[in-house]
């Protein structure tokens, strides 16, 4: 036992000697995270009997797992109290026993086979979705259970990095650990991690440190402009409503209404499982109590029929239609009105005045969610709902709310000159809103 004992680097002492319900560790490449881990298992499944489970998000077969690691350790020590059977290993004195799973088969009925869990791994943690997690956490349910976590970051808003490691309770161990602190870290991979610090820095800090990817090449929007318009600024402001409807699709999407004047977003109302009438119900309340300028309204999917309901009941002045998918206004920039839109948004959140958001780490992980990426013309195009909604695990409802209140610039002075209704051409309206960003959006 002291011989693995001696492979375990002191910063990962805490795993086997202190109590913690999270153990979070993260960092950059070769820091022996899972190596680590591994060992500690091993160890400490010599000494008492645990179930212990190794999860991932996806696992498609016993090769996606720490399977084979685990075998590798046992083997490279001799421990030939431990035997491998099929798709488990177990310990035949301590009677402790491995599995492996993987999160995205498993539904709330499947996942309570590990209710008895005594120590829960999970390897490369930035892949978890927040349902994933929402499902697993109150799962692993034996009093003195441990979830263990190791993650390379990703994104500033990794589902468990927000739930656990952004601001960890008493109850939340969070340790980085990093090449330079792996004592068996060989020299030449010193060697490649010193090169990239020289030569791509940014590239360093993602790869080597464990920092989240700089926002660059991938994403529209940083999490830096939405944290500086998180911060108080204002309470009030004189310009006029806007309210985007964001409504569900799906059965487990929500319909939100975002509603902003000018360069204050200040409220959001969440739905779910409402019909199209209720839906249409519910703005028409807030139509006739706050009496906004504009009303947009997504019709991609069931939204068309709200909008129908509402131009029936005599709101056509104030309700737009805006389908995502159809063609930009400005086609020559934007693949569609969703990345015009989500442009305009952008734009918003990086202008020189001041903006204000709801503090709301939902809303912040919607907005900083959103890939985008250019088509062979050089047009901005946004990766698709479904790809967001799987790495996220829900729908980007709120950004997308949001950005519905940038379909089309609504000005302080008087009734808005719409386009279509013969007063001002596209070309035109664009010119005068980006002439005026103090007066419109």
């Amino acid at each position: 036992m002291k011989q693995v004992e001696a492979q375990i680097p002191e910063a990962f002492a805490p795993l086997m000697r202190e109590k913690y319900r999270y153990k979070f560790y993260y960092g950059g490449r070769a820091g022996g995270k899972s190596y680590a881990f591994a060992d500690s298992l091993l160890l400490l499944g010599r000494t008492r009997k645990l179930f212990i489970a190794c999860l991932r998000e996806i696992q498609d077969s016993m090769k996606d797992s720490v399977h084979k690691l685990l075998c590798d350790r046992i083997a490279f020590y001799g421990l030939d109290d431990y035997v491998m059977r099929g798709d488990k290993i177990e310990n035949k004195i301590t009677g402790t026993r491995f599995v492996f799973k993987g999160l995205r088969d498993q539904d709330s009925q499947k996942i309570k086979s590990l209710e008895g869990v005594d120590i829960a791994w999970i390897e490369e943690a930035q892949t978890i979705t927040r349902k994933s997690w929402e499902i697993l956490d109150p799962t692993i349910r034996k009093d003195g259970s441990e979830i263990w976590i190791s993650m390379n970051r990703e994104e500033e808003n990794d589902p468990l990095w927000v739930a656990l490691a952004a601001h960890p309770d008493e109850r939340t161990l969070v340790r980085r650990v990093n090449y330079d602190e792996n004592p068996f870290c060989p020299e030449e991979i010193k060697i490649q991690a010193e090169k990239c610090r020289a030569s791509a820095p940014d590239d360093y800090e993602h790869i080597w440190l464990g920092e989240p990817v700089r926002q660059g090449t991938t994403k529209l929007i940083g999490a830096a402009e939405v944290r500086a318009a998180f911060a108080p600024k204002m309470s009030g402001c004189s310009s006029p409503l806007i309210i985007g409807v964001d409504v569900a699709r799906f059965g487990d999407d929500a319909t939100v209404f975002c509603f902003r004047k000018g360069r204050w977003c200040y409220r959001f109302e969440e739905y779910h499982k409402l019909d199209v009438v209720e839906v249409a119900n519910q703005a028409t309340f807030f139509i006739r109590e706050y009496q906004p300028q504009r009303v947009f309204i997504d019709i991609g999917g069931v939204g068309a029929g709200v909008y129908d309901v509402l131009k029936a009941r005599g709101c056509g002045e104030v309700v737009r239609a805006v389908n995502f998918g159809e063609k930009a206004w400005q086609e020559n920039r934007y693949v569609n009105r969703r990345a015009e839109m989500w442009d305009n948004l952008r734009a918003w959140l990086k202008g020189e005045l001041p903006v204000q958001l709801p503090e709301d780490e939902e809303l912040f992980n919607d907005l900083c969610c959103v890939n985008k990426k250019y088509d062979r013309y050089g047009r901005l195009q946004l990766e698709e709902k479904a790809e967001v909604k799987k790495r996220l695990g829900h729908s980007p409802d709120r950004g997308d709310a949001l950005a519905l209140t940038f379909a089309e610039p609504v000005y302080d002075n008087g009734r808005p000159k719409m386009y279509g209704n013969g007063n001002v051409t596209v070309e035109e309206l664009f010119i005068d809103a980006n002439a005026n960003n103090n007066i419109s959006w």
